[in-house]
């Protein structure tokens, strides 16, 4: 009887799984296998073209440094968008789940979830109209300071990182507002009795306790960025040629999509191995 009760439980367990499973299967790694395949084709399969397997795709990467140079540009920027999207978004939420409460606290969150609702494009067009040279940003700061400004951030990498950062931001902001959240207040009360301060409690309890809505923050910043192309192409101009602009055109202008394939499977391979390395670290700190 324990044995026929133990199989209903397991059979009720998968059925609950299985939605789940079949949207990994085709939403994940059905693509995934698909473009496994074509990094490896000589040409598409269209129209007639002969095409064989072959490793060029991969070895056209290694032959030119013009690919590994590009592929740390983007990793370089997505580290540093990282780093700002979190010295920027733990003190949001530090406010917000622990200095605002009521009605104030739901109307900032509303704005902090905004930008999820309006067109990425449309945010980053927003963007090109306040940096370009005489903008609303340039017009702005020549208003109140004397004399004609002129920053000169359009199409630079300031200006892609500027706005990979107002894209990402939120999702280290929520993150990181879960889990202060989550955190007991009495743990902050009984700090506050043995006579520990603002900045120790923040640095002893509130920071460590926080760290595993933070790494995960960091985790879905750093990823999307590193391949990110819409940004850079706007924003950055002949400057915001990118790892991800790269794959873009070999999808949509070149139409090498052997080539673009395999450069996406090496940045996908680059990211995981980065994660990985950092995984007994992030594991340490977190225990």
């Amino acid at each position: 009887m324990a044995d026929r009760g133990e199989r209903a439980a397991t059979g009720r367990a998968l059925a609950m799984l299985a939605p789940a499973y079949l949207w990994l299967l085709f939403a994940v790694f059905l693509p995934l296998a698909a473009m496994a395949w074509f990094s490896l084709l000589s040409d598409l399969p269209l129209r007639g073209r002969e095409w064989h397997l072959t490793l060029a795709n991969y070895r056209a990467f290694l032959d030119s440094p013009a690919y590994p140079a590009l592929l740390w540009k983007s990793l370089r920027i997505a580290a540093v968008v990282t780093l700002l999207c979190l010295v920027a978004g733990f003190p949001c939420a530090l406010v917000l789940a622990r200095v605002i409460r009521g009605r104030s606290r739901e109307a900032l969150l509303l704005l902090v979830i905004l930008p999820f609702w309006s067109n990425a494009l449309v945010r980053v067009f927003s963007w090109t109209i306040l940096l370009r040279p005489g903008g609303v940003l340039d017009a702005a700061l020549s208003a109140v300071l004397p004399g004609e400004v002129r920053l000169g951030l359009a199409f630079t990498e300031t200006a892609v990182v500027i706005g990979l950062v107002h894209s990402y931001v939120p999702y280290v902001i929520l993150t990181a507002y879960l889990a202060l959240q989550a955190i007991d207040q009495s743990l902050i009360e009984a700090a506050r009795a043995l006579g520990a301060g603002r900045l120790r409690i923040l640095r002893r309890i509130l920071l460590p306790l926080a760290l595993p809505g933070l790494i995960a923050g960091a985790v879905l910043v750093f990823v999307p960025v590193a391949g990110s192309f819409m940004e850079p192409r706007l924003l950055g101009g002949r400057m915001g040629t990118t790892f991800g602009t790269v794959i873009e055109d070999q999808f949509v202008a070149v139409f090498n999509w052997p080539l673009g394939a395999a450069l996406s499977f090496i940045l996908l391979a680059v990211v995981l191995g980065i994660l990985a390395a950092a995984s007994p670290a992030l594991r340490r700190s977190l225990g």
